[in-house]
């Protein structure tokens, strides 16, 4: 019997993921890795007390990471010789396929061991043609997926098209009316993405549907009152009108009252489901902890399709260092 857990070529872009390689074929490796998606289930599409829709969850390596020694080609003669000082040994390596000469970081067993679950997989050679070597172009460059490095970020791209009524998205209408703005018949816009940090990411940048951003959940919260209480009143105030039709639709007064609502819904939904307790024990670090409040909010079913974390930082330049140095030890946080 076949494992179920395989896939080939056909079932890996049949669904849905979109993979750029610089090799004509996919290389011999990925053709045993096991498929990430529903087939590692046998064709389940969840777990018990998992939303059934599909939730992305992405993890940047703010900095710029080393991709030759993340997935090392160790095959390959020139990488050593370019890489006299930091290239990783054979023998050290996590072995992917001897065969092609592929194999993981030694710091990242976590990762191995989903990919020999079947729960992982990895796409090489993605890139365009004659890459732009400034660091803050390039970072433009991707997070719009536009080599001008102009327009909204690619995942806003996707939540405007899914979420606020242009197509048949999980929290647009059941025929998939939009009103001229591209807001759902009902007036209002889907869930927004989700990225813990200081700063929304360009990526999830959107014309309809702008990113909630935060550090931590008790300070994505309306704190005047910390400031004086008599600045509790009257937000409350702007809440409670805003329950009734005294403001006219398409007015600046009705968007503000919008917004307000949709901020004290948002910060309540997210505080109560930060506040639980995580099901599993994560590791004291930071990454860690923007994962356990992501999966903390996936838990309480909240609405929000797309997550994005942040791990850094990978500019180690000169600090790298081998397999047990400075980029080492920062693939053993992400594995």
């Amino acid at each position: 019997m076949s494992d179920p857990r395989a896939f080939t070529r056909r079932a890996f872009l049949g669904n849905g993921m979109l993979m750029a390689s610089a090799a004509f074929t996919i290389p011999g490796f990925l053709s045993s890795t096991a498929n990430a998606m529903t087939t590692a289930l046998n064709g389940l599409t969840s777990l018990p007390g998992v939303p059934d829709d599909h939730v992305l969850v992405v993890i940047q390596l703010s900095g710029g990471n080393d991709g030759l020694n993340t997935v090392i080609p160790f095959g390959m003669p020139e990488y050593y010789r370019a890489r006299p000082s930091i290239g990783i040994q054979q023998n050290d390596v996590l072995m992917l396929d001897k065969q092609a000469g592929i194999g993981l970081h030694p710091q990242m067993t976590g990762i191995k061991e989903l990919y020999d679950e079947g729960l992982a997989t990895i796409v090489q050679g993605v890139g365009y043609p004659n890459p732009n070597r400034s660091h803050f172009k390039s970072m433009d460059i991707w997070h719009t997926a536009d080599t001008s490095a102009t327009g909204d970020g690619w995942l806003g791209r996707y939540v405007d098209a899914e979420c606020c009524g242009y197509g048949k998205g999980e929290s647009g209408t059941p025929d998939g009316s939009q009103t001229a703005n591209g807001a759902i018949a009902d007036g209002s816009l889907g869930p927004p993405s989700i990225s813990i940090g200081r700063d929304a990411p360009l990526a999830l940048q959107g014309r309809q549907i702008k990113p909630v951003n935060f550090e931590s959940a008790d300070l994505f919260r309306w704190s005047g009152q910390d400031i004086h209480t008599a600045l509790q009143k009257p937000y409350d105030d702007i809440n409670r009108r805003g329950e009734s039709p005294a403001a006219r639709q398409g007015t600046n007064a009705d968007f503000l009252l919008r917004t307000a609502l949709d901020a004290q819904v948002s910060s309540d939904l997210i505080r109560r489901a930060v506040a639980q307790r995580p099901l599993v024990n994560y590791p004291n670090t930071p990454l860690a902890r923007q994962l356990s409040m992501i999966a903390a909010m996936i838990r309480a079913g909240l609405k929000t399709r797309v997550y994005y974390a942040t791990h850094g930082s990978f500019d180690t330049h000169a600090g790298q260092g081998g397999a047990q140095g400075r980029h080492g030890q920062l693939l053993n946080q992400l594995a």
